[in-house]
């Protein structure tokens, strides 16, 4: 079955309090019309697999953070990468860490893109207009259906 939903959800994979109300403001000041899914620690991001089974909308993208409690953003990035389903589900990691090792790892594992995550307010709305340009209005995700 292939989902027709206007708007595709964003997952955003995100633990900080403070980082996740900034990313809803700045996709709130862009006027983003996707609505927002959160997963609070790498645990929760991983349990979506078994919510998309069971029909929940499927992701037009995935913003995640690599250095979340329980599960690490590399394995669930590994995890969604290696379903058969799920792993063109495009997966822009935007995170703090501008160490070599997570870059070259999540590109390995499949991330889409990597994006380290602008300290000011008004940087960081450039980027959420970069992610829902390119992401939600060109890019041309493929059709994808549900388990």
């Amino acid at each position: 079955m292939t989902l027709s939903v206007p708007f595709r959800p964003i997952l955003l994979v995100e633990d900080n309090p403070m980082d996740l109300d900034l990313t809803r403001r700045a996709f709130s000041r862009r006027r983003v019309l996707n609505p927002i899914e959160v997963a609070r620690d790498g645990e929760e991001a991983i349990d979506w697999i078994r919510h998309w089974d069971e029909g929940a909308p499927i992701p037009v993208l995935v913003l995640l953070d690599l250095k979340l409690p329980r599960v690490d953003g590399l394995e669930v990035l590994r995890r969604y990468k290696e379903h058969p389903l799920y792993r063109s589900i495009p997966v822009v990691v935007l995170t703090t860490s501008e160490e070599d090792r997570d870059i070259e790892t999540a590109y390995r594992l499949g991330a889409n893109s990597y994006i380290v995550k602008p300290v000011e307010f008004e940087k960081f709305v450039e980027v959420a207009a970069q992610i829902e340009v390119y992401w939600t209005l060109l890019n041309q995700p493929p059709a994808l259906r549900s388990v």
